[in-house]
């Protein structure tokens, strides 16, 4: 490995070795270690972890295609503690802010959302909910005013079938009318029977899934 390689090499350890500084709390601001199980905390790790070798090691072939050497584990943990004794400070600030900013930008366009689609879209469909109430409405009056006319006007037209009709009883004999009255009497008596018996029936099965 040639002494430009090698330089280009450190460089390149020292700069991830500070990536891995700012990688580390970037992954402890999220992780929240207090609210989180002691499962998961171990899984993410190992993931933090893994992803952070694959990376290095992704570096280091495309400087030196992989040639691992003792000084090169020097160089991170140089890069590592010059992060931590530097930059840090200044990172963790810069870090806040991003979060930050990210926080109200994504708080402004949630408003901005709501105000241009939701509540246009929201007031549109109450409008024609109120539309169709009232109209439906308007309909069921109409309605109602149109069976009232329809049945006084068919009560007109039946009553002189009305008149007629007790005219012609009246001309029926008696005999006839108390055969129709017994048939009448047997019927009713007939249903009424019918009637108990479904309501007794009713309240034993109430009865029972009630219980």
């Amino acid at each position: 490995m040639s002494l430009s390689t090698q330089f280009y090499t450190m460089l390149s350890m020292i700069a991830m070795g500070s990536f891995f500084g700012a990688s580390l709390d970037t992954y402890q601001r999220f992780l929240n270690r207090k609210n989180r199980k002691r499962l998961l905390i171990f899984i993410n790790d190992i993931l933090f972890w893994v992803i952070q070798g694959l990376i290095a090691f992704y570096i280091l072939y495309l400087v030196n295609y992989g040639e691992l050497r003792f000084y090169l584990i020097l160089a991170l943990l140089c890069g590592f503690s010059a992060y931590q004794a530097l930059l840090k400070k200044v990172y963790l600030k810069v870090l806040e802010s991003v979060i930050h900013f990210t926080k109200r930008t994504i708080l402004f366009i949630r408003k901005l959302l709501i105000a241009l689609v939701y509540n246009p879209i929201k007031w549109l469909i109450l409008f024609l909910v109120g539309v169709l109430l009232f109209i439906g409405r308007v309909l069921l009056t109409l309605v109602k005013f149109v069976g009232k006319v329809l049945l006084w006007v068919l009560k007109v037209v039946l009553y002189p079938f009305k008149l007629i009709g007790k005219g012609l009883i009246r001309l029926v004999p008696k005999q006839v009318k108390k055969v129709f009255q017994k048939s009448y009497s047997v019927l009713a008596g007939y249903f009424k029977s019918i009637k108990n018996v479904c309501i007794k029936a009713f309240h034993f099965m109430k009865s029972l899934f009630g219980k």
